[in-house]
């Protein structure tokens, strides 16, 4: 069976509607600042610019009529004056003397001349069509126009008698009124002012909410955000106040299991020491000593119940020499025969929690050594990351059920997840204090040939 898509109407409209906002999304700025800026300012300049447009236009052309009208009737009228004085030099001279000198029309007529051929007339220009019309109603003969021959300038001829040229070369100002520069610099000073008014009220509105973001992101990774206050818009102080809430409840949370946990722990531990003391009132035997085994694990096991469930709550940020902190956990390693390879650059200082964080690499690197002869520690900044992998020659764990052996109380069958005591927590309790950093830990295959366990924490 062949699926038949339908390609109506309505579908070409979903595509194009798709396309054009996929297109936005490449081109529009990804900040909330940048996009506000946009919607607040595209709107009201397109508006804008097409009011000034229309005001603009109707307000100069009709500027530009009545200049046309008028170098036309004084065009009009020198030629009525030529055609009805008597055509002596004298009257020649005084008709260009008064129409230069009063009327500026740079006026001088021509014996023995013709009107040029018609030329082929500039698309879209304003000028000659305006002084065009305004010459055929005013003056009513014969006229030859030129409105580019000469830049700024208007050459205008008319016949007013045979072999007789009336030429007037004027300003082209004086027949039309330009209007780009202002309507440019109109636009661009509004646009300015728009865009200081809007940077000024939209830094106010915007700081709030990187605020409630950047505090957000600081609570998430670990760290203790004091002195948060709501700001801004209605809206943003709502959210505040809901994230404060929802920080004091995690909070809140946090502390009574912390104190259940530490009751039961007490009241745990208090069993566990009267099995102690009851065990050591009896004479040594096979049997004592498995006992007496047995209570040993169960208290190991009780701390790595209590390690889970607690994670690294309570522990404070703090500058943090990771090489230094490596180093220490291959010098404990040593002394119980494993040995360590670190490539960890020195005075690698990140913010993080560091006891908890330590106790996560030396769970990582114990689970390492157990299943593996070789273990390797290495480490860097990457783009504001603290990464570090610990890597074995072991035998490795099937990719089907690395997600399954990160989870609590998940045994394989070559237990690669169980710690010393057994309970099953060792690599749990790294992933749980790695996330309370904001950070993640994958496993994957290294390059010695075993597991590969990579730690990604921001900083």
């Amino acid at each position: 069976m062949v699926a038949i898509h339908d390609q109506g109407p309505d579908s070409k409209r979903v595509t194009l509607l798709w396309h054009f906002n996929r297109w936005l999304e490449r081109h529009v700025p990804e900040g909330l600042y940048g996009r506000s800026l946009i919607i607040i300012i595209a709107p009201i300049v397109l508006l804008q610019t097409i009011m000034a447009t229309v005001f603009m236009e109707r307000h100069w052309a009709s500027i530009s009529t009545q200049l046309s009208k008028s170098v036309a009737r004084e065009v009009g009228f020198v030629a009525d004056l030529y055609e009805n004085l008597p055509k002596t030099d004298d009257s020649i001279k005084l008709i260009e003397r008064l129409s230069n000198e009063r009327l500026a029309l740079g006026l001088k007529i021509e014996k023995n001349s013709t009107l040029p051929p018609p030329t082929s007339k500039p698309f879209f220009d304003i000028v000659d069509y305006k002084l065009s019309t305004q010459i055929k109603k005013r003056v009513g003969r014969p006229f030859w126009l030129d409105t580019v021959g000469k830049s700024g300038y208007v050459d205008i001829r008319v016949l007013v008698g045979k072999g007789t040229v009336l030429r007037a070369l004027t300003r082209e100002s004086r027949a039309y009124a330009s209007n780009s520069y202002i309507f440019i610099l109109w636009m661009i000073g509004s646009s300015l002012v728009l865009l200081g008014v809007a940077i000024v009220f939209l830094r106010n509105q915007i700081r709030p909410i990187q605020q409630l973001a950047e505090v957000a992101q600081s609570f998430g990774l670990g760290r203790d955000v004091p002195d948060f206050f709501p700001r801004g818009a209605r809206e943003v102080q709502e959210a505040a106040r809901a994230f404060i809430d929802m920080k004091q409840r995690i909070e809140r949370h946090v502390e009574q299991r912390t104190i259940m946990l530490a009751g039961v722990s007490h009241d745990l531990r208090t069993v566990l020491t009267r099995f102690k003391l009851q065990l050591a009132f009896l004479d040594d035997s096979a049997e004592v000593e498995e006992l007496r085994r047995d209570v040993e694990e169960m208290q190991h096991m009780l701390e790595d119940y209590m390690a889970f469930v607690r994670g690294a709550a309570g522990e404070k940020t703090a500058a943090t020499d990771i090489s230094t902190m490596v180093m220490q956990i291959r010098d404990t390693a040593a002394r119980t025969g494993t040995t360590v390879e670190v490539q960890v650059p020195g005075n690698l200082t990140v913010n993080v929690k560091p006891n908890a964080l330590k106790r996560s690499i030396s769970n990582l690197v114990v689970n390492a050594a157990r299943h593996g002869t070789q273990v390797l520690v290495s480490g860097n900044l990457e783009d504001q990351n603290l990464v570090l992998m610990i890597e074995d020659n072991g035998p490795g764990i099937a990719a089907s059920k690395r997600e399954d052996v990160l989870r609590p109380f998940v045994r394989l069958d070559d237990a690669r997840n169980l710690d010393d005591s057994g309970s099953g927590l060792g690599l749990t309790i790294a992933v749980d204090i790695i996330h309370s950093h904001g950070g993640e830990l994958t496993l994957g295959d290294g390059a010695l040939g075993g597991l590969k366990a990579t730690m990604v924490i921001p900083v």
